[in-house]
Parts: structure tokens; C-alpha cells; sequence
């Protein structure tokens, strides 16, 4: 992929200052013009030049100039050898971000792919969100989706993050650990799932550094010390590796390696240990020509050190998601100390270190390339579906997060396909592996021929039957315990979708009901009609209007009256035939989701009404001079005119304070007169006022505006009462 899309652009004039920097560039053009062609390292050139004009006088926190950060960027992703679409990408990445230029500058000067590249970097600034968490869904969400249609989206990206990890000493602490904490949940993860070792290790180092600071230093100077003492150990099993395997006649490299300090703490969380019981602190790794070799080289060790029983592993036969290849051997050393080793080709150990970039660098082993292609592929097209079934960016994000944990249990087909999940998969996420379909059909399963419970938890090896029937569907129940992305948004995918037609059922029934006092039901309202209430409302599809409906967004009596006066309009005669009046609502007090009645002043029948419309929550009925609605009062859209049914037998609740001398036996008084109006005390709380007044809050339940006047004055006669009032929606007494 070293080829452009456009003719080179002309140079720009060189950039006069930052000399360093200068320098950085140099350094980078060095690097490309080993693999890349003149004329692609030119337009690199010129790429550098434009985004340094475009950077002029913005510099990082760190006090250097922002074009060093672009050129850094540019620098890591030269190490994968991508192409020059990639590098001018990375060199521009936040110019359409920070700066005046345009998407279309960037096409018409260095090419429409590199300006598509630009953009599924760019974030989504221009848009409004209720918060960093959405916005970061959002700008994530995107990201994943330019990286569907072009891998190199993220890969510049992860670059980006490395760059960021690098210099985040200059960040404030807060911020600091919030971006540690982000790198570790997702971009670290993306790097293992692409196959990036090297990225993914120094992504997890720096961002335990930063995000535990105290216990990074600790363990730090742990492991210093243990390194002197066990360097006599280590050396002793390196030189017995490489005196072996050429006896077997095997020729290899033989590495020894210290274990990441992040691995090391993570497996002291994870298993509770302290520093002094973590053995295995050390590995070797061992590159063999070809896969006998490996098996070969395993038998060599195995001779030479017991091995742990279960903690081999073959990577060979059965690849990681990653394409990841390796064996993996844990041998009782010398004194006792657990050795860990891997086996692998030079093929393999290049895969493992670049991943999916070593499509770009390594092209001798085209299978298994094409094989690491494909499961790329796959991934990215599993993302698509994610996408599609994920209502919300957060949703999406968290189901994303799921699936980017490396698959740990490897599950057979009856056919022996084999399925890599994560830990803790049950049989409903290995349907879902298979096909969507399969997932949503799931009624039984049989683990190793036995029927078993479709939460039981996979193992490695286990061959697992689906059994499926024609008329099943998802069972909620199923996710409290599925542990795969898709599983979990396929679930909540079709439970929105039964919402949804059920409340298209609901809401039809309702609005036919509603039509009734017009004389009309929904088959008489014509397609005019219809057309014309959609039009005005901004509705696409009538389907829309019955969901809202059956979910309370809507209320029917008001989508019926103005379908009535549009099916009026359309009866032939306009200037004869007037449309009805509105007429208020009937307000009965019991309508549930529909009609509310406001808890900020918590109105009763007889009190002056009025109702206003709140988007999903459907009507809501205040007092008249409720301060919550004043502000409504000139938008006619937003209110509507309500009126309280006669004769209603339900309980209304309404606050009251009374102000009393702080006597004894004053409370059983108050209650006493209340309860001989027929009137139920549902709270009570007393509030001290000046020491010789006590406050009491009370809610009680009345019929209507009468009764509650009955009750007043009942209270009032009390003779130590000195003040009550009804509490209105300011909190005001009166």
C-alpha cells in the first residue's frame, strides 16, 4: 500500500524555526526512505512543512512546539514500515482538530484517502454531550468505524497514544490518571487484540505508572533487588537452554526476558500474592526455524527441567484471536524456581511483536498472513455488528470493552470448528459465535453429548451442540450471565425491538380508543389526514406516533383531536365545515404513565390546572401559577388546557405546614383533628422554629379542594395552632 492516490503536491517553503525539530524530521525521513520511493518520501516532506505552517505558534503542555508531537507520531508508525498515506495521515492527524483547515484542504493538496484517514482520527469537537463519558463513547465509536473500512485509522491512533503516554509527566495529576486509566480499559487492549506486543506492554508500564505512582515506585525497587539476587539463577538456566538444544540439533536463539512489572502486579491482585511470592518473575523465549523445531525444542526442555502439569499451552495448533502463535511451557528450574518459556518461529516471534502490521512488514509466510488477515477481518466486521445493535455510544463502548479481553477457552463445533471466547463464556455466547440466528433460536445445548444448563461455563476442549427451535427467542434472563459483546447486544438488540412492537400494539389501541368521542376510528382517518399530521409534526411514519404513544411519550386524546380536525378539513367543505374546538382534557387523576400529576405542587381537584407536555414522560399536570411552568407561558406548543373529571373517588396527596406552640400532646391533637375529617396522614416531620414554635410538615391524602378546606379549618380550631398553610410548588405557604 506505498502508492498515492494523487500527484505530489509542491513543496512548501521549509519551516525556519524549531531547528530540533528539524532534526526529528530528518531523523524520520531516514527511516522512511529504506522502504519507501522518492517520490513518496517528498510528499511526506511537504506533509511535514504544511502541518508545521498549520501548528505555528500552538505549543504542548510541555512548553515544545506542537509539530513534535505529529512528528513523533509519524516516527512510531515509520517502525511498522506503514505506507506514505499513512505517515502524511499521522503528520496531519490534528490539523483539522486544532486548527482552520478543512477535510477538503487536506484531499485536494495530499489525497482523498489520507483525508479520510485525518477524519476517523478527528474528534467529535463540535458536537454538544451530556457528558465526558458520552463524548468519549461518541469520539471512540467513530474511531472504531473508520478503523472497519481502514485498519491504519488505528494504528496512527495507537501511535497517537503512545506519543501522549510518553510525555505525560507535563499533565496534571487528574487528568493524568484519567487518561492512564482509558489507555489500560481500551487502547492497551486494542493493541493485544491487533497483536501489538511491544505497543501493548509499554502502553500497560506507562499507564500503571501514572495511574498507581506509589505502587509502581515499590514494585519497582522490588524488582530491582530481586534482579541481583536471582541473576546467578537466571544465568545458570540460560547457559543449560543453549547447551541443550544444539544436542538435540536445534538451532536457536535464546532469549531471556524479565516479566512486565504490570503483569507482575496484575498477578498479585489477581491471586493475592505479595511481591516475595511471585516466582516466576523471568522467561526465556526460544526462536526455532520451523514448526518441528518448536515441538522438538519443547521435548529438548522438557528432558532438561520438570515441567509444571497444566501450564502448557499450544499456541501453534491453535492460534490466540490475535493471531498470536506460540508454545508455552512452565519448567521447576534450578532451587526450585518456576521457569517460564515460549517456543516460536521467526515468523511467529515477528507476528507477535508487529501484529496486523506486519502485513506491511513481513510478507514471507503468505498463509499465515492471509490466516491473521482474515481473523482481523473478522474482528473488525464483528465491530459492525456491534455497531448496529448497540442503540447508544455508551452501550456500544461497554460491549466493545467485552470483547477486546483476549479469548481464553477454545470451544469445538460438532464439527470440529473451533470458537475462542473469553472466560466464563457460557453455551448462549457460543451460539451467538456461530450465528446470530443460532443465539436468537438457543433453547438447549448438550456440552460433551450431556445436556446441560445454558449457563454453565465453557471449559477449554469442550465440543458444544446448539439446540434451537423455530419459534424461540431471547431470554432476559440470559444477561446476567453471557460474556461476549455480541451476545450481550444481539440480547438487548431484540428486547428493544419486542419493546417496540408491543408498544406499537398499545399505543394503536390506544388512539383508537381516544378517536371514539369524535366519532371516529383509525381506519376512517384518511391518508390525507394522516400525511398532514405527520408533516406538521415531524413524524416520518404513523408507526412512530403509536410507539410514543404506548411508551407515554404522546398522549392520544391530543394526537386524536388534531387528527379529527384534519379529517374534518378534508371533508370537501373548508369554508363550510369549522374545525372543533380543542376542549380541554379530562384529568381523572389515575391515567399512570401517561398523565402525571407534578410532584413540585401536587395538584388536587378543584385547583385551577394546566398541563404541560414533557418529551418521554407525556403529560404532566401542575397548579395554574406553578412557578415550574411560568416560563411555558408563552410557548402554546409546549402546554394544553385540562380540566378535573367530576365525581373521582381516588386519594390525592398534598402537603401542608403547621405552625403550633411547642406544647406537649400538640402533635396527637393535629393528628386527631385530621383523622375526624376522613383524612390520611401519609408523612409527618417536625421542624424547631425560635424554641417556643415547632414547624410540622405533614402529606396528606384528600379527596379534593373541599375536603382539604374541611380539614384546614379543622386544625385551625386547634387552640395552639398559630399558622397553616398549603405548600406550593416554590416551597411558599399559602
Amino acid at each position: 500500500m506505498s502508492g498515492s492516490d494523487v500527484s505530489a503536491p509542491p513543496p512548501l517553503a521549509p519551516t525556519p524555526a524549531y531547528p530540533v525539530l528539524a532534526l526529528d524530521f530528518v531523523r524520520l525521513k531516514e527511516k522512511i526512505s529504506a522502504y519507501l520511493k522518492p517520490e513518496d518520501v517528498g510528499r511526506i516532506e511537504a506533509a511535514y512543512h504544511f502541518s508545521a505552517n498549520a501548528h505555528e505558534g500552538q505549543f504542548r503542555i510541555s512548553g515544545d512546539p506542537y509539530i513534535s508531537h505529529p512528528v513523533a507520531v509519524a516516527s512510531i508508525v515509520a517502525d511498522w514500515h506503514l505506507d506514505s498515506q499513512a505517515l502524511i495521515a499521522a503528520l496531519l492527524h490534528d490539523v483539522m482538530e486544532d486548527t482552520h483547515i478543512s477535510k477538503a484542504e487536506i484531499a485536494e493538496r495530499f489525497g482523498k484517502v489520507s483525508a479520510e484517514l485525518v477524519d476517523g482520527l478527528s474528534k467529535l469537537d463540535k458536537i454538544e454531550f451530556r457528558s465526558h463519558e458520552e463524548a468519549q463513547a461518541e469520539n471512540f465509536r467513530k474511531m472504531l468505524l473508520a478503523m472497519a473500512s481502514d485498519l491504519r485509522v488505528i494504528l496512527i491512533k495507537l501511535a497517537d497514544r503512545m506519543h501522549n503516554m510518553r510525555t505525560l509527566d507535563a499533565v496534571r495529576p487528574a487528568k493524568r490518571r484519567r487518561i492512564a486509566n482509558e489507555t489500560l480499559e481500551i487502547y492497551a487492549p486494542i493493541a493485544n487484540r491487533l497483536g501489538l506486543n511491544d505497543l501493548y506492554r509499554e502502553l500497560q508500564e506507562l499507564s500503571f505508572e501514572h495511574k498507581y505512582p506509589l505502587r509502581f515506585r515499590v514494585l519497582s525497587r522490588a524488582i530491582r533487588a530481586a534482579r541481583g539476587n536471582r541473576r546467578e539463577v537466571v544465568g545458570k538456566v540460560l547457559a543449560a537452554i543453549e547447551e541443550r538444544l544444539p544436542q538435540w540439533g536445534i538451532e536457536a536463539e535464546v532469549q531471556g526476558r524479565e516479566k512486565h512489572l504490570y503483569g507482575i502486579y496484575r498477578k498479585m491482585v489477581e491471586k493475592h500474592l505479595s511481591f516475595s511470592q511471585v516466582l516466576d518473575i523471568y522467561g526465556f523465549r526460544v526462536i526455532v526455524k520451523d514448526v518441528p523445531s518448536c515441538y522438538l525444542s519443547l521435548g529438548a526442555l522438557h528432558s532438561m527441567y520438570k515441567p509444571v502439569p497444566g501450564k502448557f499451552k499450544d499456541y501453534l495448533a491453535i492460534p490466540k484471536a490475535n493471531g498470536y502463535q506460540s508454545l508455552h511451557t512452565t519448567l521447576i528450574g534450578p532451587f526450585g524456581m518456576p521457569v517460564e518459556v515460549q517456543i516460536r518461529t521467526r515468523e511467529m516471534h515477528h507476528i507477535a511483536e508487529a501484529g496486523v502490521a506486519s502485513h506491511w512488514l513481513y510478507k514471507e509466510d503468505e498463509k499465515t498472513l492471509t490466516e491473521l488477515q482474515q481473523k482481523t477481518h473478522s474482528w473488525l466486521q464483528s465491530l459492525l455488528e456491534l455497531q448496529s445493535a448497540s442503540g447508544e455510544a455508551t452501550e456500544f463502548l461497554e460491549h466493545v470493552k467485552i470483547d477486546l479481553f483476549p479469548g481464553e477457552v477454545y470451544a469445538f463445533s460438532p464439527k470440529g470448528k473451533i470458537f475462542s471466547l473469553p472466560k466464563g463464556s457460557t453455551p448462549v455466547d457460543f451460539a451467538y459465535a456461530v450465528h446470530t440466528d443460532v443465539g436468537n433460536r438457543c433453547v438447549a445445548c448438550r456440552i460433551n453429548g450431556d445436556l446441560m444448563p445454558l449457563r454453565s461455563e465453557l471449559h477449554n476442549g469442550d465440543q458444544v451442540e446448539i439446540i434451537t427451535a423455530a419459534h424461540a427467542n431471547p431470554n432476559p434472563a440470559w444477561l446476567s450471565y453471557v460474556r461476549t459483546g455480541k451476545a450481550r447486544a444481539q440480547i438487548r438488540h431484540f428486547m428493544k425491538s419486542a419493546q417496540q412492537d408491543e408498544s406499537v400494539a398499545l399505543g394503536e389501541r390506544l388512539l383508537n380508543q381516544a378517536l371514539r368521542p369524535h366519532g371516529l376510528t383509525l381506519g376512517q382517518i384518511s391518508t390525507f389526514a394522516w400525511d398532514r399530521f405527520l408533516r406538521d409534526r415531524g413524524v416520518r411514519h404513523k408507526k412512530d406516533v403509536f410507539a410514543d404513544i404506548g411508551l407515554g411519550k404522546r398522549l392520544p386524546a391530543i394526537i386524536a383531536r388534531r387528527l379529527s380536525q384534519a379529517q374534518d378539513m378534508e371533508s370537501g367543505r373548508p369554508d363550510v365545515v369549522k374545525p372543533k374546538p380543542a376542549g380541554a382534557i379530562t384529568i381523572r387523576g389515575s391515567e399512570g404513565i401517561a398523565v402525571q400529576l407534578a410532584r413540585c405542587c401536587s395538584p388536587i381537584p378543584g385547583d385551577p390546572i394546566i398541563g404541560t407536555i414533557r418529551k418521554g414522560q407525556g403529560l404532566e399536570v401542575h397548579l395554574h401559577d406553578c412557578p415550574t411552568v411560568a416560563k411555558l407561558r408563552g410557548d402554546r406548543g409546549r402546554w394544553v388546557d385540562v380540566e378535573w373529571e367530576t365525581g373521582s373517588d381516588r386519594l390525592f396527596d398534598v402537603r401542608i405546614r403547621v405552625l403550633t406552640q411547642n406544647q406537649r400532646g400538640v402533635l396527637a391533637k393535629v393528628a386527631s383533628s385530621i383523622s375526624e375529617e376522613d383524612c390520611n396522614i401519609q408523612t409527618v416531620n417536625m421542624d424547631n422554629e425560635q424554641g417556643d414554635y415547632t414547624a410540622l410538615n405533614l402529606t396528606l391524602q384528600v379527596r379534593d379542594r373541599p375536603h382539604l378546606a374541611r380539614v384546614v379549618r379543622a386544625v385551625r380550631r386547634i387552640p395552639e395552632v398559630v399558622r397553616i398553610g398549603r405548600v406550593r410548588g416554590d416551597g411558599r405557604v399559602g
